[in-house]
């Protein structure tokens, strides 16, 4: 076996390993060729990586023009506990205000600690209906992924 299929994460890994962690990096491919890398937060729906960004933002001109993207995500400060997942996506960029709206409120739910659970209150629904008429939801349909998790090395699973 070689050592690239040692440290592969399973499906349940990957999906647990997003779970944890709260930031993507999005590269695109800038309008003069070279790549644009930004952070965003992100929920996964179903499975994809969804996020959504400011409609006016040079990630969705670049995707505009091109819709492909490589994310990944990563954790760990030493070479024996690094993790990630890394993506090769074509992104739908979508405009629904109601669906745009829908993702915001799952974003703030999972990145604002203490958010109340059940019914979303008014005063939060309102501004993120404000927030989403200005935004874009980003829909990562996945086409190929590379993953790697050291700690397998590390702990001699393999």
């Amino acid at each position: 076996m070689s050592r690239r299929d040692q440290i592969k994460m399973t499906e349940d890994e990957v999906l647990a390993f997003l779970g944890e962690e709260k930031t993507l990096v999005c590269a695109t491919i800038g309008r003069d060729g070279f790549p644009h890398l930004m952070p965003l937060w992100y929920v996964v729906r179903d499975g994809e990586l969804w996020a959504w960004t400011f409609a006016k933002s040079q990630k969705v001109k670049n995707l505009e023009r091109d819709p492909r993207a490589t994310v990944q995500v990563e954790a760990g400060t030493e070479y024996a506990q690094l993790r990630g997942v890394m993506f090769k996506t074509e992104v739908e960029l979508v405009h629904d205000l109601e669906t745009v709206t829908a993702l915001g409120t799952e974003i703030l739910r999972r990145y604002t600690p203490g958010f109340p659970e059940g019914e979303v209150p008014e005063a939060f629904l309102e501004g993120i209906r404000k927030q989403a008429a200005k935004r874009v939801g980003l829909r990562f349909a996945e086409r190929e992924r590379a993953t790697w998790d050291h700690r397998k090395l590390a702990a001699g699973v393999y």
